[in-house]
């Protein structure tokens, strides 16, 4: 198709360069004329304008673009035909694309990267809220503003849920470098299609290239399907076990064990660029703005120099102030004969550092019941939040059945760490544990073979424990905590969990 570069359109949008192309149209820059601003113009190629379905496809996106107004997607202003050519007219944002990006900088800082991921999410969760799915999610369809603010468009192979018909099952649409398992072999397709490709949008961001590699884009498609993702952490060893753990579970094969809604997984990423974060002590650019929209209970564990950096610098000054004055008043005493204090020394630190370990990182373990011992709500001892709580079932007369050793909760600390220490915060007192160890895991188990006892007991005979552990010097991935014996009340609880090595 030859440019149009100068046309006028139905006498206000002139086109005034091309910045885009793809199968079914070509983008460009353009000069509204009536309302004086720049616009982006997206316009079906002239050869391809007959085809009805093709036709209601670019219909179809500038109706369900048109229903989504969120500051992370990009905005339709309106949508027309020129001479038989239909066009749709965009907000124009200056900056690159978030594939652009990637091939400048190769791997993007951690925080930068978990950032977009969250704003990329909350765009795809109001899509999906309106049953709209995007079906081509990937880097070159995420614009990176002058202000580093990350907005999704052309949703040019959207539609909505309950639609039939315009793109039937069998037929695959969508980039294959992200394309999802259900799509990639024609399956139904949800939004959890848009956070798999999603997973893979954060692992090039975090890499610097995509995982999987073929001689075609089928080749890259059916690996998708069988092949599992490669480890990120080896890839860069950097990234922390939350965030791997996010990742392994946005990219799951079965959309079973995949992130069931975009809420679970704008949660669990917030939590991940919190602890971040608190890791660094700092946080530059998009980064900033997007922490300042994290919910009151995660923000709490961001350092205050971060949350507050105007009060904290006046926090500084006053301190140094004050310290200032004790020299200057401890100095006056000495001349005067005024004994001094002794000089009381903070104990040193142990050394240990917690594990970053997210939500998803905690599951229940019921080998002797009947498998589920309230998995609803075991990641509430990873949640950094000790008013929530996992709590075993309640037990008859405080003891467990005859057949029922015990029951309780395991961390999974991928890929595998040399724990040395393990915290744990309880609001009920009475109950006693063991600890066990394990490089794999069978969740179905019905005992608890496969665990290696590190002969570590406990009573928890108060609300704060700190458990030292013993692996000699042995790597394991699994840390279970077995309780063995329950309070009086029948129901053991605990409600934060931290690992340290």
């Amino acid at each position: 198709m030859s440019s149009q570069v100068g046309t006028l359109l139905n006498g206000r949008y002139r086109l005034d360069a091309q910045i885009g192309a793809g199968g079914m149209s070509t983008v460009y820059r353009a000069f509204d004329t009536v309302l004086e601003r720049q616009v982006a113009i997206k316009l079906m190629h002239r050869e391809i304008a007959s085809d009805g379905d093709q036709l209601e496809r670019f219909r179809r996106e500038a109706r369900a673009v048109a229903q989504l107004n969120h500051p992370h997607i990009v905005t339709v202003i309106d949508a027309g035909e020129d001479d038989n050519t239909p066009y749709i007219v965009f907000e124009y944002v200056e900056g690159e694309t978030l594939k652009d990006r990637i091939r400048r900088f190769g791997r993007l800082p951690i925080q930068e990267s978990i950032a977009y991921a969250i704003e990329i999410a909350r765009a795809l969760g109001v899509a999906h809220d309106r049953g709209i799915v995007h079906r081509d999610v990937k880097p070159q369809n995420v614009l990176v503003d002058e202000e580093g603010s990350a907005k999704v468009t052309d949703f040019g192979i959207a539609r909505t849920l309950d639609q039939e018909g315009l793109t039937a099952d069998g037929r695959v649409l969508g980039t294959t470098d992200y394309v999802s398992p259900e799509q990639a072999l024609g399956h139904h397709v949800t939004g959890q299609s848009d956070l798999y490709s999603l997973g893979i949008v954060l692992f090039e961001m975090l890499t610097g290239d995509v995982p999987f590699k073929g001689d075609n884009q089928v080749a890259v498609a059916m690996k998708h399907v069988r092949e599992q993702l490669p480890d990120v952490q080896l890839r860069r060893p950097e990234v922390s076990s939350a965030l791997a753990a996010v990742l392994d579970r946005a990219t799951a094969k079965e959309t079973e064990r995949r992130y069931a809604t975009d809420a679970e997984l704008i949660a669990d990423l917030e939590q991940v660029l919190a602890y971040e974060t608190q890791r660094s002590g700092q946080s530059t650019g998009e980064v900033t703005a997007v922490l300042r929209t994290l919910p009151p209970t995660t923000r709490r564990r961001l350092p205050t120099r971060v949350t507050h950096p105007v009060r904290l610098v006046l926090a500084l000054v006053v301190i140094a102030a004050v310290v200032v004055a004790a020299v200057l008043l401890l100095a006056d005493r000495t001349e005067r004969g005024t004994a001094q204090r002794p000089i009381v020394k903070t104990p040193t630190a142990t050394g240990l550092q917690p594990v970053s370990l997210g939500q998803s990182r905690a599951h229940d373990f019921d080998p002797y019941g009947d498998e589920d011992e309230h998995s609803q709500d075991v990641g509430r001892v990873l949640d950094d939040d000790p008013g929530t709580s996992w709590t075993t079932e309640r037990y008859q007369g405080g003891v467990f059945p005859s057949d029922k050793p015990g029951v309780g909760l395991y961390l999974d600390a991928k890929p595998g760490v040399v724990a040395k220490q393990l915290d744990i915060r309880t609001a009920t007192t009475g109950w006693s544990g063991k600890i066990y160890v394990a490089n794999s895991v069978d969740p179905s188990a019905k005992d608890l073979s496969g665990w290696k006892d590190l002969g570590t007991t406990f009573t928890a005979d108060k609300k704060k424990l700190s458990i030292q552990l013993d692996t000699a010097g042995q790597k394991f991935r699994y840390y279970l905590i077995w309780i063995t014996k329950l309070p009086p009340s029948g129901q053991a609880s605990i409600s934060e969990v931290v690992l340290l090595s």
